[in-house]
């Protein structure tokens, strides 16, 4: 009987330690097309004494993943390299240093030098956030990007005040969604735009005051109306090559414009809390999607919340 069960343990020990060894991840070898994104069996990542292993449950997919994979970014990661700039999981380990996370935490974390699209990843604990019970973790995987930069655009930026009035271009995708929100919390009315019906159900359903068609001529005109004709105090543009320069005939003249950017370091803590920060995801990929994912990103007309890898 002891033998059998030293068996079984050893049995145990080994199958736990080839799974800690070898990951599935997706990477590239090369800039290029979507067809550069493979999915391969490598070695779980080494993490360091200020560092947190978190095995993924879900992955954010943004469009800059696919400015990265084409090499058409300002910083490019040496290859082979894995994409992803946000995940949400489960802490598998922590190191020595770290002494606010532990091995069991549900968590979501900002990646500065990508490697989200895996089982797991290596984080630096100042990048790691506690993730409530009140999302999930496909919802959690979209909390980053989308979030930080759409506070950062409003709140750090342009000093978004109660009372003001906001255009928020692109309202129904992922960056767009949390400013509605993240607006609504601060006070301010907001008005969104979105190209399909279904995409103009999302921006309503997440708090916008009034909601508008982008693809219909006169939209911005109909906007203005819509708020006394008075223009916005701020607009923020998700696609500033294609509607800058109308959004700047709808602003009055105290008012300021969020170009787009990826950084940002912001907590919204207090917003998952508070319940106003909430996440709509479009759609669930598989690690062996990633090339469907990434033109889908690009090229799906009529966005509808957070694209995300659900492992």
């Amino acid at each position: 009987m002891k033998r059998e069960c030293y068996v079984l343990f050893i049995t145990a020990f080994s199958t736990l330690s080839k799974l800690h060894k070898a990951m599935r991840a997706v990477r590239i070898h090369k800039f290029g097309g979507p067809d550069n994104l493979k999915l391969e069996d490598i070695p779980v990542p080494s993490f360091r004494d200020s560092e947190v292993l978190v095995r993924v449950n879900a992955a954010g997919i943004n469009p800059v993943d696919t400015y990265i994979r084409e090499g058409a970014y300002a910083t490019l990661p040496k290859l082979p390299a894995i994409l992803g700039r946000e995940v949400a999981g489960i802490v598998e380990d922590v190191g020595d240093g770290v002494s606010n996370l532990k091995k069991g935490d549900r968590v979501f974390a900002l990646l500065p030098e990508n490697g989200g699209y895996a089982e797991f990843v290596a984080c630096k604990e100042e990048n790691v956030y506690p993730l409530s019970e009140k999302l999930s973790f496909s919802q959690g995987s979209g909390l980053c990007i989308p979030y930080f930069t759409a506070y950062r655009a409003l709140v750090t930026k342009c000093r978004i005040k109660p009372g003001e009035i906001l255009l928020v271009h692109g309202a129904s995708g992922a960056v767009g969604i949390a400013a509605v929100q993240i607006a609504k919390a601060y006070g301010l009315t907001v008005a969104g735009t979105a190209g399909t019906i279904e995409g103009m159900d999302v921006v309503k359903k997440v708090g916008a005051d009034h909601v508008f068609n982008h693809r219909e001529k006169g939209y911005l005109n109909n906007a203005v109306a819509a708020i006394g004709g008075h223009g916005f105090n701020v607009v923020l543009e998700n696609l500033a090559n294609v509607n800058l320069g109308a959004d700047l005939t709808v602003l009055n003249q105290q008012a300021r414009v969020a170009e787009e950017t990826q950084e940002t370091a912001e907590v919204i803590l207090r917003g998952i809390e508070s319940g106003w920060v909430n996440p709509v995801i479009s759609r669930e990929y598989k690690l062996d999607e990633a090339t469907e994912a990434h033109h889908d990103i690009i090229r799906t007309t009529g966005a509808r919340g957070k694209l995300v890898f659900k492992l």
